[in-house]
């Protein structure tokens, strides 16, 4: 059975009013959807850790699911993070396979970091390379980065949230 949204919110409002069965039903239902999400975005041989990371995830979350608002998209945004953790580890563990394999001095890996970030905010929109500088970089605070900048503290976090957002989108397409 591939259900669909409709279905998938009703079995979810049953599981959350604690009917086991329901719960089950919609568990399997959604590691199969997650098995066909995750089919072209990840090798096969971490597909399965994948799903269960994301079914648990599931799990943890699932007080915060709205039976006013459709499952599916909800679901997505879970995958999504999940998804996103998953390339982040996989990216920090070929950063350390590369790092044990370079025995480089210190102040040489300090300037392969620095290339790299600035290659990175070179991808993005001047304002948000700025924003993200100053705050994530120099340590100041959003009205300080606001004071200098000219622009409000909401369009701060804005322009860092979104130069972030590019950031990793950049890293998660190499």
């Amino acid at each position: 059975m591939v259900a669909d949204d409709e279905t998938l919110a009703r079995l979810m409002a049953l599981a959350q009013q604690g009917d086991r069965n329901a719960y089950r039903l919609l568990l399997g239902e959604c590691e199969t959807w997650l098995k066909r999400y995750y089919a072209r975005k990840i090798d096969a041989g971490t597909l399965d850790d994948l799903v269960q990371d994301t079914l648990m995830s599931l799990h943890r979350k699932r007080a915060s699911w709205d039976s006013s608002r459709p499952f599916l998209p909800w679901l997505a945004a879970i995958a999504r993070y999940r998804w996103v953790d998953h390339l982040r580890k996989v990216y920090r563990a070929k950063e350390s396979e590369l790092n044990e394999e370079i025995t480089a001095d210190p102040a040489d890996q300090a300037i392969a970091a620095k290339i790299g970030l600035e290659r990175l905010l070179g991808l993005i929109p001047e304002k948000q390379a700025l924003a993200i500088r100053l705050v994530k970089i120099e340590g100041l605070s959003i009205a300080e980065a606001s004071m200098r900048t000219g622009q409000s503290e909401s369009l701060v976090k804005v322009n860092i949230h979104r130069g972030m957002k590019r950031m990793s989108a950049a890293i998660e397409e190499e």
